[in-house]
């Protein structure tokens, strides 16, 4: 299979274009405190005239409800794949096939390893391993400092930095450990900017 395009700045401005109003978004929130961030994520983005579909991690349901996310956006969100009952096609294919942009808000060392090594153990990885090459991703990691500098999590970044995914932070400051440094969530006006929508 070839490697997802790697978009250069030129290509992503070119991509970014097409984003200013009306984009179908596919907003995955992962297993971090950050996850309460994914709402105001979300409603940033409709606000903005886009169409934001949650993917939800089990974790992620620790720390914000399906609920907020399906208000937010006016959309049901996805969590496990029995939440697709309600249609013959696959939602999680159907999702992927129709995605302007892949959005992960927060990202956990989990799910990046899970898409660097090509596991879909859940809807959200499963849709970015069949995603069109062309869609492009971006991850908005957030975790400790300590697992962001693993060389594991490094390679996983690196692997898909490769593949054209584009990373947005993780910032500096204190974190939900008790630390100080890397590992926060890029603030919501970081990540919008960073998307040019």
């Amino acid at each position: 299979m070839a490697p997802r395009q790697i978009l250069n700045s030129r290509a992503w401005n070119r991509a970014k274009r097409g984003y200013q109003s009306g984009v179908n978004i596919v907003l995955g929130i992962t297993g971090s405190i950050a996850a309460y961030k994914a709402a105001d994520l979300a409603s940033q983005l409709v606000k903005g005239g886009h169409s934001v579909h949650a993917v939800m991690t089990r974790a992620a349901t620790e720390f914000i409800t399906p609920l907020t996310l399906q208000v937010l956006t006016r959309n049901p969100v996805l969590v496990t794949l029995e939440d697709e009952k309600q249609s013959w096609k696959p939602g999680h294919i159907e999702l992927a096939d129709n995605a302007g942009l892949f959005l992960v808000a927060p990202a956990s060392a989990d799910v990046i390893g899970n898409f660097a090594n090509g596991l879909a153990p859940d809807p959200l990885s499963s849709i970015y391993l069949a995603l069109p090459r062309s869609t492009p991703v971006v991850i908005a990691p957030a975790m400790n400092g300590k697992m962001w500098l693993h060389p594991a999590v490094q390679r996983n970044v690196a692997r898909l930095a490769e593949d054209g995914v584009r990373f947005i932070g993780p910032a500096e400051g204190d974190l939900a450990c008790g630390y100080q440094g890397i590992g926060r969530m890029a603030q919501v006006e970081e990540i919008l900017a960073g998307l040019g929508i």
